[in-house]
């Protein structure tokens, strides 16, 4: 996540080079392409860190320091 970002609320992920936008306000949504089991993991995490994901989403907004939050496991 970054500051100074788009609506909607999202953060970026990497897998294998590859990059994808997650979308976590309402339904978790992947915007690019993952293959499925990374994808699937993704989703997860987001869904399980979607308030903290939206706090972070506010505090970027605000340019405060975003909280760390646990990786994907």
């Amino acid at each position: 996540m970054y500051h100074d970002e788009h609506l909607p609320p999202h953060c970026h992920a990497v897998y294998a080079g590859q990059y994808v936008q997650v979308r976590f306000k309402g339904d978790i949504e992947i915007i690019g392409e993952f293959p499925a089991g990374p994808a699937r993991l993704v989703r997860r995490w987001a869904a399980e860190h979607r308030e903290a994901l939206m706090e972070n989403w506010a505090r970027a907004g605000d340019r405060e320091a975003l909280k760390p939050i646990d990786p994907v496991a």
